[in-house]
């Protein structure tokens, strides 16, 4: 999903840094980073990159810092901000950050939530947030949406609106695609059913939201 249409790649909550050496090892553009708030990740992870990417074609850099305080500003060129591996309801403070301090930058974010889908979702349609593409991926047993979204830009942008519950993802070309889609939409269903039980707030939005989901 990662074209070559960027200048500047964060791969941001880092970690080990395995999503953006993976980018690097392709060259998917010509600056890669690499961003987390742990300074005995990034200091591991650093040493690496110099050992394994000395002479790399596309330039690495290490950030250590809170990713709602990406300079992107610096750095000339179109960014794709990646997030993935953290909740949803984190994302969408990250996401919110960003686009607070970078309001006049189009800057795309590809964001995979672990959990709290529907609340990152509301949040992107409330920030006019427009999608370019979605996939709905199985790995160990884990289900996990992948969105890549645009900030608002101009009128004429051509792409589609956030969906609440996804479009896209419940669409499927393969036997084995539309098994994991009704697993998911099933296990979905099933943990909100769960959560209404338990009396929390009133989510039978949410439920009727997901019922209404064609496969």
């Amino acid at each position: 999903m990662v074209t070559s249409d960027y200048t500047h790649i964060w791969d941001c909550c880092c970690d080990h840094g395995l999503l953006g050496s993976a980018l690097l090892s392709r060259l998917a553009a010509p600056n890669i980073h690499f961003v987390d708030i742990v300074p005995e990740l990034t200091n591991k992870l650093e040493n690496k990159l110099q050992r394994f990417y000395p002479d790399s074609p596309s330039k690495w850099k290490m950030h250590c810092l809170d990713v709602a305080a990406l300079p992107i500003e610096q750095y000339e060129g179109r960014s794709l901000v990646i997030i993935a591996g953290v909740g949803g309801d984190l994302i969408t403070q990250f996401v919110n950050a960003i686009h607070q301090s970078h309001s006049a930058t189009n800057i795309d974010f590809m964001l995979c939530p672990v959990h709290h889908q529907f609340t990152l979702r509301q949040q992107l349609i409330q920030l006019d947030f427009s999608l370019k593409n979605e996939v709905l991926v199985e790995e160990n047993q884990r289900f996990y949406e992948i969105l890549l979204v645009s900030s608002p830009t101009d009128k004429g942008d051509k792409h589609s609106k956030i969906s609440p519950v996804g479009e896209l993802i419940w669409q499927a070309n393969t036997a084995e695609q539309s098994k994991i889609t009704v697993n998911y939409l099933n296990k979905t269903l099933n943990h909100f059913q769960r959560m209404q039980l338990g009396n929390n707030a009133d989510i039978q939005h949410i439920i009727d939201a997901y019922r209404s989901v064609s496969i």
